[in-house]
């Protein structure tokens, strides 16, 4: 049923569920029943339709950043940041905005420093502006209405209407940007990186202070950042 449900790419209800794998209706809502008593199913928006909780995507996610991935998917970063320059990302979505899963530090001592583990907003970084581009239209619209535009800077999005603006970009270009949106003096750039289904599975990105990075410079570099991607989509879901 949970592979069921990740192909799916949609909410999905316990019958539907059942029918997938061939269970009897019953069977499948008493298993949905369970699996979301035990925080691998919840809810989307109190319907009666399941999606994958924050314990399903914590096992995917061990999974895939375990071992032979991990190391391969380092190695791309380390590549990706001798190219650029600066510190490179490679950011996951949660519950509560984006996180940071693997990254690979400048030698540069001034940096704009997130460990291992930070969690950022969605509405004013790259790599959450880079999520968010990959919903449908409708699903894009539906999940902006939900966020909590708070201001950061001068220059975040505090609106839904400029956001859905700027996200149309993303959507149309293949990268985001983060022109001191999200701290004062720091700029970024993110691509999306895919599963061999087409869907979003991470963003890697990279920033750095204004005084050394532009946007103009960061948009000139973007294909090391998609071939990059590229790259970790080949190393992270190879058979």
């Amino acid at each position: 049923m949970m592979e069921a449900l990740g192909k799916s790419g949609q909410a999905m209800t316990a019958t539907e569920l059942g029918t997938a794998v061939g269970l009897a209706k019953q069977t499948a809502h008493r298993l949905c029943a369970t699996l979301e008593d035990e925080g691998f199913l919840i809810r989307q928006g109190g319907t009666k339709r399941f999606l994958p909780a924050r314990r399903t995507r914590s096992i995917a996610n061990g999974l895939l950043f375990a071992s032979r991935a991990h190391i391969a998917r380092h190695q791309v970063l380390q590549d990706v940041a001798r190219q650029v320059g600066e510190t490179v990302n490679f950011v996951v979505p949660e519950e509560t905005g984006m996180s940071y899963v693997d990254r690979v530090e400048t030698d540069w001592p001034f940096r704009v420093q997130f460990p291992v583990g930070s969690n950022v907003p969605f509405h004013c970084t790259a790599s959450g502006k880079t999520f968010i581009a990959s919903l449908t239209p409708k699903a894009r619209l539906a999940f902006v209405n939900g966020l909590s535009l708070s201001r950061q800077t001068e220059h975040t999005h505090v609106n839904p209407e400029s956001l859905l603006e700027d996200l149309a970009r993303v959507a149309k270009r293949g990268y985001a940007l983060d022109d001191e949106e999200f701290i004062d003096g720091m700029v970024a750039i993110a691509v999306p990186v895919k599963d061999p289904s087409g869907r979003f599975a991470a963003a890697l990105a990279y920033h750095g202070p204004r005084t050394r990075m532009s946007i103009e410079k960061a948009v000139e570099r973007k294909d090391i950042l998609i071939n990059g991607a590229a790259r970790l989509t080949e190393a992270l879901f190879a058979d």
